[in-house]
């Protein structure tokens, strides 16, 4: 089963994803995609340590190439998130690259080796703000992601002022 949740900045994404797995009797994989540029970065790291701390989850890192990682057989995965995976692939090289691929790859190499897999991504192309290239090229990347990403989901889900608003399948 494949779960997307999207949403904006702080709106209870990661929590409610943490709770789709709470009752998952196997081995669960917390995904971790942000690369830790600057206080910021080690401080939001830090907070998610801390609100899954007790929960069983077994902390992975990878910020790039997610087809090549090699997880435990029948975990679950919970993925946070997209948006940073996007930016590490995206920006990774000396030039902006196109990574829909890479990424959509990695996502059904996690889809064929886990019984379930939530990824958690940002609600983008909603603002109506006028970006640079290299940003609009980003949020363009992550909301086709997302949308190929929602095609192939079993349920996806978007979080308002924490309030998880069923989008497609069988609300849990």
């Amino acid at each position: 089963m494949t779960i997307l949740i999207t949403g904006g900045s702080k709106c209870g994404k990661s929590r409610f994803a943490e709770s789709l797995m709470a009752d998952y009797s196997g081995t669960k994989i917390y995904l971790a995609t942000m690369q830790p540029f600057g206080e910021e970065a080690h401080k939001i790291i830090a907070s998610h340590r801390k609100m899954r701390a007790d929960k069983g989850f077994l902390t992975v890192e990878c910020q790039t190439q997610l087809h090549t990682i090699s997880l435990p057989p029948k975990a679950a995965v919970l993925l946070e998130d997209i948006g940073n995976l996007v930016a590490n692939e995206m920006f990774g090289q000396e030039e902006i690259t196109d990574c829909t691929e890479t990424v959509l790859r990695g996502i059904r190499h996690l889809q064929n080796v886990s019984p379930l897999l939530i990824l958690v991504s940002n609600q983008v192309c909603s603002d109506g703000i006028t970006y640079g290239e290299g940003t609009a090229a980003y949020i363009r990347t992550i909301g086709n992601v997302n949308r190929q990403i929602a095609a192939q989901a079993d349920q996806v889900y978007e979080c308002v002022y924490g309030i998880p608003i069923c989008l497609k399948g069988e609300s849990v």
